[in-house]
């Protein structure tokens, strides 16, 4: 999307590499995000070191493959691990994704960016336990590693057609739906998410676990002694931009961040419970209150405008969240 990118140079600038290759930095012409061969090694590098980090329980073994809400969940989830199991991990399953297709835009500009839908060794093929595992990898520079931004895990059924040009390539959606195609602005989906949660507008969400059910969630927890608050913040910038492609209807399936805090206040004599999770990631003693922090990506179908089969709603087709910090007092 074009807010991710870090400015546009004013004139095409080329380089030639050692191997006679000429990259193109970051400027005004429009050319493919990568080939399918780059991307096809983007995926064999994430894994490589997704599995070797999840053996050994080491943030620091795939550090420079994640980035994003991606690589803020996968860090301080490898980091909290490793302090209650030092060893590493002993139930360790190498993670497979096979049968990818991948889906690569066109723009200027930096970062770049792709989309990788597969098939993952982390379900059952065929029937309704069938998912496909879609992952968003960015480049920020032309010197710079591909890295996975996003991950959303999603029934094969859900996964809409992205549309291709007569060059195979996708179309990203622009930062601004300056034409008014699509029902809700990409650009502003997690503030629109964030404000919807906490104040229950807009109210442009399909309802749904992620959407009034979490609210309605939210208001009913109940717990003798303690009370709870809750607060969400907007996470739009950066390698935390939304990220989106047109379908093959005229909506667009976009990636988004968002970040959460928990607040559990105890009465006189109690505790908040600390599990051995968040006790990892604490930065100070848990007396009276417990702040927990939380990353969350989205993947949600956004359709177009007036299009009366969705009824105009944002569908929420995944949410992956994930403990980042937790704060005691």
């Amino acid at each position: 999307m074009g807010r991710l990118a870090t400015g546009l140079a004013t004139a095409t600038v080329l380089s030639v590499t050692a191997s006679g290759c000429v990259t193109v930095h970051g400027e005004l012409e429009v050319l493919p995000g990568a080939t399918r061969t780059e991307a096809a090694q983007a995926l064999d590098d994430f894994l490589v070191a997704y599995n070797k980090a999840d053996k050994a329980y080491d943030p620091a073994l795939d550090a420079d493959r994640v980035t994003g809400s991606l690589g803020a969940i996968n860090q301080a989830g490898l980091k909290a691990r490793r302090k209650s199991s030092p060893q590493g991990n002993a139930s360790h399953k190498p993670l497979e994704l096979t049968d990818a297709a991948f889906s690569i835009p066109k723009k200027a500009g930096w970062p770049r960016w792709f989309v990788a839908d597969t098939d993952s060794n982390r379900d059952q093929d065929n029937g309704r336990q069938d998912t496909r595992w879609l992952l968003a990898f960015l480049r920020t520079g032309p010197d710079a590693p591909w890295k996975a931004a996003y991950l959303a895990v999603v029934p094969q059924s859900q996964v809409p057609k992205f549309f291709k040009d007569a060059d195979g390539l996708a179309q990203p959606v622009p930062s601004a739906d300056t034409d008014g195609a699509l029902a809700v602005q990409p650009k502003g989906l997690s503030g629109t998410y964030t404000g919807y949660l906490s104040q229950g507008s807009p109210d442009v969400f399909a309802p749904g676990a992620t959407t009034s059910g979490w609210r309605d969630a939210r208001k009913n927890t109940r717990r003798a002694g303690f009370s709870f608050q809750y607060v969400d913040q907007a996470l739009d910038s950066g390698t935390f931009a939304p990220l989106g492609l047109k379908t093959e209807d005229g909506g667009a399936l976009v990636f988004f961040s968002s970040k959460h805090f928990e607040r559990q206040t105890a009465a006189p004599g109690l505790r908040p419970t600390v599990n051995s999770d968040v006790e990892a990631l604490l930065t100070s003693e848990v007396k009276s209150t417990l702040t927990k922090e939380r990353v969350s990506s989205q993947l949600v179908y956004v359709p177009r405008r007036g299009a009366g089969d969705s009824g105009g709603k944002v569908r929420v087709l995944n949410r992956l969240p994930g403990l980042v910090a937790a704060q005691g007092s």
